[in-house]
């Protein structure tokens, strides 16, 4: 292991400058960072409860193209953000 010296600085003025490089590091870096959400899945049984109807409702919305479904294997899901996204609003 090798040592290092700093002449003609203190220990409090290194960690100073230590400490102003990463707060502008991490300042720089805040700046070009969004959090992400992870992705919530609804199951069709989830979405007939989230607007209480029955699952044939649901699929009735899906084949009209008001739901986008999601599918793996036999399973079917919606995005959270999109099942919310298709509610339009009512002019009362």
């Amino acid at each position: 292991m090798q040592t290092i010296q700093f002449i003609q600085t203190s220990p409090e003025q290194l960690e100073n400058k230590i400490s102003n490089r990463v707060e502008i590091q991490l300042q720089e870096f805040l700046k070009h960072f969004t959090p992400t959400q992870p992705k919530e899945y609804l199951s069709r049984q989830d979405v007939s409860k989230m607007f209480g109807v029955d699952i044939s409702t649901v699929h009735n919305w899906c084949k009209s193209k008001r739901l986008n479904p999601l599918g793996i294997g036999s399973r079917v899901y919606f995005l959270r953000s999109e099942v919310e996204a298709s509610l339009k609003p009512l002019n009362v």
